[in-house]
């Protein structure tokens, strides 16, 4: 049985059929991929505040353990290598605490600033955003421990 006679159109595409949708597809990208783009900055700022309030969650894991927060000198470093310096950590967790087993970097590629005791509480985090440098507006705006909702 021949389909062709059957349903009496041929199969396939034409090439102005194709040629529409990709026109269509074109207009599509150019209208949804501006919008898109301009989120960039906010998934970083999201994901500063993630990593923030995931290095709070190990800073509390160290203290309930130890008694005690590590200080400035020890850093974040003290939730990934056991301190040998200043308070010495008695009951230090074997592997850390922090499940990659280093110390995340903030998501335009520099440290999270770390100060215990803190101006703000037992320690402060702080992010400096995309320049990097204390203060700034937009991406740029420092994300802190104590500012997190």
């Amino acid at each position: 049985m021949n389909w062709k006679k059957v349903r009496g159109f041929d199969q396939g595409f034409t090439l102005i059929e194709l040629m529409v949708v990709i026109v269509i597809l074109g207009i599509l990208a150019g209208l949804v991929a501006p919008k898109l783009m301009g989120r960039t900055d906010d998934a970083r700022i999201a994901k500063a505040r993630a990593d923030i309030a995931s290095l709070e969650t190990a800073l509390d894991l160290y203290k309930l353990d130890n008694k005690i927060y590590p200080d400035t000198e020890q850093g974040l470093m003290a939730l990934v290598e056991k301190p040998d310096t200043g308070n010495v950590p008695q009951n230090w967790r074997e592997g850390g605490y922090l499940k990659k087993g280093k110390v995340p970097k903030d998501p335009w590629g520099n440290e999270f600033v770390y100060i215990s005791p803190g101006l703000h509480g037992d320690y402060d985090i702080i992010c400096y955003g995309a320049d990097g440098v204390p203060s700034g507006d937009g991406p740029s705006k420092d994300i802190s421990s104590w500012e997190l909702e």
